[in-house]
């Protein structure tokens, strides 16, 4: 059925694993991230995995549109200084246009995005979970062939009258 795992790499895994849980135990201890979770949007998103998820993606994937927004915003701004007041308003306007859309369209991504990864995860903890957890050994059957020890008592109990 599985094979067996090196120890090399079993004891690597140990390894990844402590260093992984004293960087989470860190990020927790953190008192700005204390602070945050006992407040009440902290207790709400703690919650909530599946939406802080969401805004996290969302967060950052719109970074650089933002950023993006946030240059075109300060050079039509310098523009304007030079008296071209009229293509600043129309630019900014075609700009926040265009940088609602493509929010929303991000927003509609890091949701498929995090409803993927979360799906991925239940799929795969389950299987990882029914793969290597350990299962009792079947007492050996006396008659030989279980299967046909198995089929034959389906049969009678079908045919009784």
């Amino acid at each position: 059925m599985a094979e067996e795992v090196p120890p090399s790499i079993s004891k690597d895994l140990q390894e990844l694993q402590k260093k992984l849980s004293l960087l989470i135990e860190s990020i927790q201890s953190n008192s700005k991230v204390v602070t945050f979770m006992k407040s009440p949007v902290g207790q709400y998103l703690d919650r909530h995995p599946f939406l802080v998820l969401t805004l996290l993606m969302f967060v950052a994937i719109s970074a650089i549109p933002v950023g993006v927004f946030l240059v075109l915003l300060v050079l039509t701004s310098m523009a304007a200084f030079v008296g071209v007041l009229l293509l600043e308003g129309l630019v900014i306007s075609v700009g926040g246009f265009s940088l609602i859309c493509t929010l929303c369209g991000i927003g509609f991504v890091s949701l498929a995005m995090s409803g993927t990864v979360t799906m991925s995860y239940i799929v795969f903890s389950s299987l990882f979970s029914y793969w290597f957890s350990p299962r009792p050994q079947a007492p050996p059957n006396p008659s030989g062939d279980h299967q046909l020890a198995m089929k034959s008592t389906a049969f009678e109990g079908l045919y009784q009258e």
